[in-house]
């Protein structure tokens, strides 16, 4: 059987995710919400100090080799965006039809 980690919820999530699959021998794929239309007005790499940790090359993004994870969280970016909080709840998308077509 192969391993698909399913993992689109942040940038520590995603890195650890990444670090979990580099040494699964059966991994096939790893989901993320990088570049997704759900990401209103941010993007996962906002809060990191180094956006380009998972920079997309021909599909793949490469492990990141920092120490511990191999990212470093933008603190002040973090707080920032706590101060800008609102009350969300996710959009439901819908077809032509009014059919559900995510989530």
């Amino acid at each position: 059987a192969l391993v698909a980690f399913h993992c689109p919820l942040g940038p520590i999530a995603l890195a650890a995710s990444l670090q979990v699959a580099a040494t699964t021998h059966n991994f096939l794929i790893q989901e993320t919400s990088l570049g997704m239309h759900y990401n209103q007005g941010v993007e996962l790499t906002d809060y990191l100090v180094d956006p380009r940790v998972f920079a997309l090359e021909e599909g793949f993004v490469q492990i990141p080799a920092g120490p511990g994870l191999g990212i470093e969280v933008d603190e002040r970016a973090v707080r920032e965006a706590a101060r800008r909080w609102e009350d969300w709840s996710n959009p439901i998308w819908r077809g032509e039809d009014g059919a559900v077509v995510e989530w």
